[in-house]
């Protein structure tokens, strides 16, 4: 490939990876948002970040294509190739994201417009989406700057948002008594459930950071074979 022609090349492959890990900034934005409709029970907030993925959705789209036609018309090798893949990878992580943060929103209409809502499950679950907000910038970070350390540091930090999802689970069923709280609080279940889904989502885009620096693929936690 002559110089001039793999400067731009480079350039373009450089514009597509900074497009696609924005897309980790507007899943940030609709998971704030997200956590504020939780909180106020807010059935309009809810509808926006319902509407706004489809800019996520359209975000994912566009570069997917993108780099599917750099691989067709570039047969780009080596460090290029993993590159690719892995921008791949992280781009259905983060359009998987933004359909969490949709799936909770799903659910804020169906408690209604004053449900018997719990302080400590809301709060629970507003600490799970602050924890899960600096995994996102994290997970992001750590590809940009190609930091495996900082990636596999996901891995901690995702346990905090696991240990917040039990303590969800647990206060559910001390709230089982009552039949319209307990509805309420299996609800909010599904709710953390889809948050707790974020940010191991974030953890994938952390192992993906591993394999484009050292060219192999490892979970940096096997759940089929925990240790």
């Amino acid at each position: 490939m002559p110089e001039t022609a793999r400067a731009e090349y480079l350039e373009e492959l450089a514009n597509l990876e900074a497009s696609a890990l924005g897309g980790l900034d507007m899943v940030n934005t609709a998971l704030a948002r997200t956590m504020e409709a939780v909180e106020s029970q807010d059935v309009e907030m809810a509808q926006v970040v319902i509407a706004d993925d489809d800019r996520i959705d359209g975000r994912y789209l566009e570069v997917h294509q993108s780099l599917i036609t750099m691989l067709a018309t570039q047969s780009p090798v080596a460090t290029d190739l993993r590159l690719i893949s892995s921008l791949l990878h992280v781009l259905k992580s983060i359009e998987r994201m933004g359909d969490q943060c949709v799936n909770v929103c799903k659910l804020i209409p169906l408690t209604g417009s004053h449900p018997p809502a719990d302080a400590e499950m809301v709060k629970l679950i507003l600490t799970m989406g602050t924890h899960t907000q600096t995994l996102i910038a994290q997970s992001k970070r750590a590809f940009e700057e190609r930091d495996v350390e900082m990636a596999r540091d996901l891995v901690r930090r995702d346990d905090a948002v696991d240990n917040l999802n039990r303590e969800c689970f647990n206060l559910a069923i001390e709230l089982g008594d009552d039949a319209d709280k307990r509805e309420w609080a299996m609800t909010m279940l599904l709710a953390a459930r889809a948050i707790e889904r974020v940010a191991d989502n974030a953890v994938d885009i952390g192992e993906q950071v591993a394999f484009v620096v050292t060219g192999l693929f490892r979970e940096f936690e096997d759940a089929s074979h925990p240790s």
